[in-house]
């Protein structure tokens, strides 16, 4: 679903701004930029770009960005685990045993690639509500970027406490009864301040992207 309030680039243009993006983010990726070691999770703007990328390219590319965030979760979380990493790798031992769980790679990759494709019908919408108005599509941006985090953080937690609670208290050292309580300690502590960075870096360069295709449809027109 292509229409005025998204960027139909041409297969030139998609393909280098997909390029653009993906190495973007394994730069993230690799560098202390896109992820932070805590404690207890990996905090993350990997999100960032794939959310950015939704947005102009559309759900498709969208996707296969949210897909390569989540295969660089797993590469970092098997290689370099953390408490939780568990959750994000198969190849990780839930707590107290000697494997991990295939549920893993639901966690890993099924929130990520829907990161890569909610925001772009959150943006979608908004532009189409608003008629197109510029404040409209600058609501769309940031809203676009808060809905990428949002999903992306409620998803992998909220599935990490529906089917591997046991396993999450176990790493806790917590009762059972207090996991959901600990899962939305990390969605506030974590997925708030992700939420804000996405809003305003996707409002951004969304912002500017949008100002460079009105420049560039101006002088076809010329």
């Amino acid at each position: 679903m292509h229409s005025k309030t998204t960027y139909p680039a041409r297969p030139m243009q998609q393909l280098v701004l997909t390029a653009l993006f993906a190495a973007l983010l394994l730069l993230m990726a690799f560098t202390p930029l896109g992820l932070i070691d805590l404690p207890l999770i990996k905090a993350t703007i990997l999100h960032v770009p794939v959310i950015i990328g939704a947005v102009v390219l559309g759900p498709k590319r969208g996707a296969g960005l949210g897909a390569l965030f989540g295969l660089v979760s797993l590469w970092k979380n098997t290689m370099a685990p953390s408490l939780l990493s568990f959750a994000f790798s198969p190849f990780v031992p839930l707590p107290g045993t000697a494997h991990g769980s295939l549920w893993a790679l639901v966690i890993c990759l099924v929130p990520r690639i829907l990161t890569g494709v909610v925001p772009y019908y959150v943006f979608v919408g908004v532009s189409r509500l608003t008629q197109g108005r510029a404040w409209g599509r600058a609501a769309g941006f940031a809203l676009a970027g808060v809905s990428g985090a949002a999903v992306n953080t409620a998803l992998v937690m909220g599935t990490i406490g529906l089917v591997l609670g046991d396993a999450f208290a176990a790493a806790q050292g917590i009762p059972h009864d207090l996991v959901s309580g600990a899962i939305l300690s990390i969605v506030l502590a974590n997925g708030v301040p992700e939420a804000i960075a996405a809003a305003v870096l996707c409002g951004a360069v969304c912002a500017g992207l949008d100002r460079a295709k009105l420049i560039e449809n101006k002088e076809a027109k010329a």
